[in-house]
């Protein structure tokens, strides 16, 4: 007597060689501030040293503990560069991060910092896919930054998701010529 047995489908995708390099596992977990230097504006147009001197003096940089800040002007007025490395100097003790640029560029410089520290060599001659499709916005230079990278390393690389993704790069196989 047989038994009636169902055979499952085979997976494909979970058993190829295909490593999945999602960014957001990498993402850096905490609050994220923007402080704007418009606040310190004489009518939104000029910086006013005196003034802003004493501000600085007087206000409380604490709330900035362990956060990641990015320092911005959104007012349509011309800062003194001093000002905002004022503000990044009197931040910078308590933040876990601070830059000067948009909230896309303090989490470019996040991943950028990742990047630095990161383990290249598990992806040596892999099939790697950077997967597309995340919860957060992962800034465009962070998919760039991680292609370069894997570039020289990876057999090949892909974006999207394991299932349906799109060749980005595939390493050049190296000829040997016979010269007689």
């Amino acid at each position: 007597m047989e038994k009636n047995t169902i055979e499952k489908p085979l997976n494909k995708i979970t058993n190829s060689s295909i490593i999945t390099f999602d960014l957001e596992e990498i993402y850096p977990e905490g609050e994220r501030i923007e402080y704007d230097i418009k606040q310190n504006l004489f009518q939104e147009l000029i910086l006013r040293e005196k003034d802003f001197r004493a501000f600085v003096k007087q206000y409380d940089w604490s709330q900035y503990q362990g956060k990641f800040v990015n320092v911005v002007c959104s007012a349509d007025a011309i800062v003194p560069m001093w000002a905002f490395m004022v503000i990044v100097s009197n931040i910078e003790p308590y933040a876990k991060k601070v830059v000067i640029g948009t909230k896309s560029e303090l989490e470019s410089e996040l991943y950028r910092d990742i990047f630095n520290t990161y383990d290249w060599q598990q992806f040596l001659d892999k099939k790697v896919v950077i997967k597309g499709c995340s919860k957060i916005k992962i800034p465009n230079f962070v998919y760039g930054e991680a292609t370069r990278r894997l570039a020289p390393i990876a057999k090949l690389i892909m974006f999207g998701e394991a299932c349906s993704s799109v060749p980005v790069y595939k390493k050049p196989k190296i000829s040997v010529s016979s010269n007689q």
